[in-house]
């Protein structure tokens, strides 16, 4: 009787061991990102063929995903966040990058696939909850984008498409303006419009900005504007906050938030985080 109750005993140990390792792992999920092309894959009856295409460039339906998978692995190993500007495509390498432009509105982000889908009637692009807010179709839930292949997170198209394009200006060295204290006090993110022109002098009208961040050195806020070169009206402000000086780089002013919503999503696409709208007189 003593050796049978030490058996069941040892089974049930090993039993809630198990089912807390489970627990455990499923609780302490971790991203393992991968490079991913992947084989032939069938869902839903249709069959998907993965591959490398750095001329992709198509039109049709785009929708969002937000709540529901939000923490979830996706089918490279990143743990999807809604709040991320990532996408889900059938068939593009995981991870690579795509121009994606709502052609009802023409603006675009640059979203980087790491999941497969949408497997939904004719949809090519599923993106996170965030880039279908800064490419305006959140509430509608379905737009018609276009999608280009672009070789990396800065969003540069293949060079044989770029040889098509007119070369870029030359990009004119950062300015570097003396910002009054009160201003650097009173950066706020806003999503009000921008005001009316029917002020007095005295009461001037508010500017939109993107400002991308504040540095205590003036070389490190210049890194940073040598990382978005292809984006005009690129500033470096220095301010005087409580006797520090900071340096600010800033985008703008631009004439509505919608504007400054677009730029600020190509802004976080290129991995600025901290970057938000600001508006000062």
């Amino acid at each position: 009787m003593t050796v049978l109750r030490r058996i069941i005993i040892i089974i049930l140990g090993l039993v809630v061991t198990a089912c807390g390792s489970t627990s455990r792992n499923f609780e302490t999920a971790v991203p393992d990102p991968v490079y991913k092309v992947g084989k032939p894959y069938k869902v839903a009856g249709k069959t998907y063929y993965p591959k490398v295409d750095t001329h992709y460039d198509r039109v049709g339906l785009a929708s969002w995903y937000g709540h529901k998978f939000h923490g979830r692995k996706t089918a490279n190993g990143d743990i999807f966040n809604m709040n991320d500007l990532t996408a889900a495509h059938t068939t593009l390498p995981m991870p690579s990058y795509v121009r994606v432009t709502n052609v009802e509105n023409g603006r675009w982000l640059i979203l980087k696939i790491n999941d497969r889908g949408p497997f939904v009637g004719n949809r090519l692009i599923d993106v996170s909850r965030r880039a279908a807010q800064l490419l305006g179709f959140e509430k509608k839930g379905v737009t018609r984008v276009r999608i280009q292949a672009v070789t990396g997170p800065r969003g540069e198209l293949p060079r044989q498409i770029q040889a098509k394009n007119t070369p870029p200006p030359e990009r004119k060295p950062p300015q570097i303006q003396l910002a009054r204290n009160d201003i650097a006090q009173n950066d706020i993110y806003s999503q009000k419009p921008a005001v009316s022109p029917d002020h007095s002098q005295n009461d001037k009208p508010e500017k939109i900005y993107v400002q991308i961040g504040a540095y205590a050195n003036l070389r490190n806020a210049e890194k940073v504007v040598d990382t978005i070169p292809h984006i005009r009206d690129t500033k470096v402000e220095k301010v005087d906050i409580n006797g520090r000086n900071l340096y600010r780089v800033r985008i703008g002013p631009h004439p509505t938030v919608e504007l400054a919503e677009i730029l600020l999503g190509r802004i976080l696409s290129l991995g600025h985080n901290t970057a938000r709208i600001i508006m000062d007189k």
